[in-house]
């Protein structure tokens, strides 16, 4: 009793200079006064969660498609990177179990027999054995477990939003191939028609050259335009083929064709708004994960700091033996020692200094990607906004550029067939006005494409992917 009295009073004098000395390394992470946006970070993170801005909205909500709604699962379900994701998590679970259970003692048994003789005459065996359980507990005084455990949880948060990243990227993924795909599969079928369209129009300019309206040029350079659709059309087959290729790997399958309408697009949801910038900066994954990685590199720190003080175990062994005192007795007697240690380290060879300095170089480093993490999100929010925007006024104006040209060609094809004189200009008019439709059909095609990425980008931009 006098024993457990004494180590119990040495626990309570280490406990009280520590509280004196060392009560930071104690104290729980906080964004550092020193931040530039920290401040505005906190602050957005305690804002309650607005259910109706754009990256809060659940996926399916923002891709209604249900073709790629059955891709999108498929790829959820499927994907090796959100596997390893979630495996992942479980790592950093055990992880964080384990560093709990560190407050526990550590018990042990470990049993041992020995034999012994000599070689007088008439001497026997003589067998002794001991029955030891040992008992190893190490007071947290100085908080070493407890920044572990804190360290570990954040490490634990920080995969989930790690997770959370990667599956906001494949949805992304999926959605972006998917009508990058339904986008390739229309301007092939736009090739493809203007490939007829133009075997007509070299028929047309045979006939009105075999009867004397025109030039052999005029047959020459429809030919030459038909063989570069027909070189476009092999272009956008060995595209569609690598898309093809992309989705089947984001979903983890063999490379196969699928079968996706084309012409899709998408629109953002009606009445959307961002939210409050920071706020919604504040909710995407990466961001937050890198906020966890600013705490795990300040428990790193405290962790540090801690090295510098005493560490205080408790070892108590009992258990059951036949040899008390150097006398062997038979049967055995129970026994039991108390003992407890305090370390202070004194010299370490400056490896503890050494582990400080270098943890505080971390913990800035840390800071310093935060803080980038931070701007950089929101200059894609901006730039995706943007984008989006003047996509929808190019599609406008693009859409109105086609039925222009598609009038243009009509009227030129008009005059040239009804037109006897003037036909060494008039045939280069009717190939131009058709070039020109062609290439306001593609971009027209092409701006569509670049709007549905752009919704794509805003949404995983504000910390869509729920």
């Amino acid at each position: 009793m006098k024993t457990l009295t004494k180590l119990a009073a040495l626990t309570l004098s280490v406990a009280i200079s520590a509280t004196v000395t060392g009560c930071h390394i104690y104290k729980k992470y906080e964004m550092p006064a020193s931040s530039a946006i920290g401040a505005d970070y906190v602050d957005a993170k305690n804002q309650p969660v607005d259910s109706t801005a754009l990256g809060n909205l659940p996926w399916q909500e923002v891709f209604t498609d249900p073709v790629l709604t059955d891709l999108i699962n498929r790829a959820l379900e499927n994907n090796t990177d959100l596997r390893n994701a979630r495996l992942n998590i479980e790592v950093a679970h055990a992880n964080m179990l384990g560093a709990r259970l560190s407050y526990l003692p550590s018990v042990a048994l470990a049993p041992n027999g020995s034999g012994s003789t000599t070689s007088l005459p008439g001497s026997k065996m003589t067998w002794t054995y001991q029955i030891p359980l040992s008992v190893s507990w190490e007071i947290d005084v100085f908080g070493k477990i407890l920044n572990s455990k804190r360290s570990a949880e954040e490490s634990y948060r920080m995969s989930q939003d790690y997770e959370q990243a990667v599956k906001s990227q494949i949805i992304g993924g999926v959605a972006n191939c998917y009508y990058a795909i339904s986008a390739m599969e229309k301007q092939l079928e736009l090739q493809q028609s203007t490939a007829a369209n133009w075997a007509r129009t070299i028929d047309m300019m045979k006939s009105v050259w075999e009867a004397g309206n025109t030039t052999a040029a005029a047959v020459v350079q429809s030919q030459a335009q038909y063989e570069s659709i027909l070189a476009s059309i092999a272009e956008l087959e060995t595209t569609l083929h690598e898309l093809n290729n992309s989705m089947s790997l984001l979903l983890n399958v063999m490379p196969q064709t699928w079968a996706i309408p084309s012409g899709m697009s998408v629109q953002l949801p009606a009445g959307f708004t961002t939210g409050v910038p920071m706020v919604a900066l504040a909710n995407r994954p990466d961001v937050r994960a890198q906020e966890r990685q600013l705490a795990i590199a300040y428990y790193a720190t405290n962790s540090a700091r801690a090295a510098f003080y005493p560490s205080l175990s408790i070892s108590p062994v009992g258990g059951f033996t036949n040899s008390l005192g150097g006398a062997v007795f038979n049967p055995g007697e129970w026994f039991l020692n108390l003992a407890g240690q305090l370390t202070a380290p004194l010299f370490a060879r400056g490896q503890n200094i050494a582990r400080l300095k270098a943890a505080k170089a971390q913990q800035q480093q840390s800071l310093n990607t935060f803080e980038y993490t931070v701007m950089k999100a929101s200059g894609e929010v901006g730039s995706a906004l943007v984008t989006y925007n003047n996509a929808l006024t190019k599609e406008q104006h693009l859409a109105s550029q086609v039925d222009y040209m598609s009038q243009a060609v009509d009227i030129t094809e008009t005059l040239f067939l009804n037109s006897a004189t003037n036909y060494n200009t008039t045939y280069l008019e009717v190939i131009t006005a058709q070039q020109n439709l062609l290439g306001s059909q593609m971009n027209f095609l092409n701006c569509q494409l670049a709007r549905s990425q752009a919704v794509i980008n805003l949404y995983q931009s504000l910390g869509g992917g729920r």
